[in-house]
């Protein structure tokens, strides 16, 4: 099952380590009003400076609100954080706004000119504005949940030192096994798409007459009818990566680096250009909708799911080089054929998924995860096995006319209600305070949780 590097990884003990990765979530969501429509109040005061305050933002829109954790160590930690800055945002929103918690955008305006777009600053704006005369308003407007993932140092060191000869340097090394792991989840994105989607259905306007799926599917966001450019990325290796983005920029098919939306990007530099030669820092994972069933749009299972996926894609032997952008476009075509498929149906692919988490299973059990991963998997196992447990397959129960507003509401009512029933609402974010991290952690909780205390990892 390991390959070389994995071999060493287990033969030292070190296997905790390659699930001991750093979290960062960043979770968007559209303001509504209590009619179920985008908001028209300002942005809230309370959330600080939208162009300034790394932790809550715009993305695209002015009505749409971005939560962003600092990293954590570990899957609590990072699901405390942001249930903190989500509640944060919820009390300071007007009165009779609420947060819509699906990924697909709320009913849309027919005449959508007058919404206005994120007031980000210059630069951004005037990107923004190019991004909608290339795209249209509703390729904007989807929300998603984001997982930015970064490998323990560790890892490097240890496999490093005893593998010098194999790579130019530890810096190389670093690119690599980041590389291995977004290949891994490139090639197995279909899955996540099955076993996560929920954005089965587009509301009104959204799509023009005539256009988008006859039926419910299983992630109209994941699919080619979701959000943004469909531009594909070489993942073979950092500088293929750079490379093919840079090249899609020169060709025009890509406004500047920024636009790469890909499913998976390395982060590490803002000057594109120069990441080979400072190494990716970390992951950011792309491919998950919003979970409504969670007042934050993610749960603590989900994380632990994609630390198991990323964790085995370190440990087991990678694709060949002349392999990975073949192997990474077919799945690209199978994500499409899954994401299309109508959520109660069983997938086309089922054995395939199955067969993918056995592997899952038996490499949780060789490393001895804990029950807490094995019982995720139980769960998610089921999902494949009977696609009616899916999200998407559970939210067309709740369709209304073919829309979802109705529940939609219900669910965004009742967690806005539950926030502003917080004792101690988060104020820290008013007069356009910049705070820190650590500033962030000692005055988020004051008592009420500990990140990064010393625990058996989540």
């Amino acid at each position: 099952m390991f390959s070389e590097i994995g071999q060493l990884i287990f033969d030292n003990e070190a296997v905790a380590k390659t699930s001991d990765f750093t979290m960062g979530l960043e979770i968007e969501m559209q303001r509504v009003d209590e009619t179920g429509h985008l908001s028209q109040e300002p942005y809230p005061a309370g959330a600080g400076d939208e162009k300034t305050n790394p932790w809550i933002t715009n993305d695209f829109l002015e009505t749409m609100s971005e939560v962003v954790t600092p990293p954590a160590a570990h899957a609590l930690d990072a699901m405390h954080y942001l249930y903190s800055i989500n509640t944060a945002l919820r009390t300071a929103l007007s009165p009779g706004e609420l947060l819509w918690p699906l990924s697909m955008p709320p009913a849309l305006p027919k005449d959508k000119s007058k919404i206005p777009l994120a007031k980000m600053g210059p630069k951004k704006e005037a990107y923004l504005k190019e991004w909608l005369k290339r795209h249209g308003f509703s390729e904007g407007t989807p929300s998603g949940a984001h997982i930015n993932l970064s490998i323990d140092p560790h890892v490097f060191q240890l496999v490093y030192d005893q593998m010098s000869d194999q790579f130019d340097s530890e810096l190389d090394l670093q690119n690599y096994l980041y590389a291995k792991i977004a290949q891994g989840f490139l090639r197995y994105r279909w899955v996540i798409t099955y076993l996560f989607g929920a954005s089965p259905i587009a509301e009104a306007n959204y799509f023009e007459k005539g256009e988008g799926p006859n039926a419910p599917i299983r992630s109209i966001r994941q699919s080619s009818y979701g959000f943004g450019n469909k531009f594909r990325g070489d993942y073979t290796n950092i500088q293929r990566y750079v490379d093919r983005i840079e090249e899609g920029v020169k060709e025009g098919k890509l406004i500047s680096d920024y636009e790469f939306h890909g499913a998976v990007r390395f982060k590490g530099n803002t000057n594109l250009r120069e990441l080979p030669k400072t190494g990716i820092q970390y992951l950011e994972l792309r491919m998950l909708d919003l979970d409504p069933s969670s007042s934050v749009g993610i749960r603590t299972n989900t994380l632990r799911f994609f630390r198991l996926m990323a964790s085995y894609f370190i440990m087991t032997a990678p694709m060949k080089p002349e392999q990975v952008d073949a192997v990474v476009a077919r799945a690209d075509d199978i994500n499409e054929e899954v994401s299309e498929e109508h959520p109660n149906d069983v997938s086309k692919y089922q054995a395939n998924a199955r067969a993918f988490l056995q592997r899952l299973e038996m490499y949780a059990n060789k490393i001895q995860l804990g029950p807490e991963y094995l019982e995720e998997i139980d769960d998610l196992q089921d999902r494949i096995e009977n696609p009616r447990t899916t999200p998407s397959a559970r939210l067309i129960t709740h369709l209304k006319d073919n829309s979802l507003t109705d529940y939609a509401m219900r669910r965004a009512s009742h967690y806005q209600e539950a926030a502003l029933q917080t004792i101690r609402p988060f104020k820290g974010f008013e007069g356009d305070r910049k705070i820190s991290a650590e500033e962030l952690k000692h005055e988020l909780f004051k008592g009420s949780w500990e990140p990064d205390r010393d625990k058996t990892q989540e």
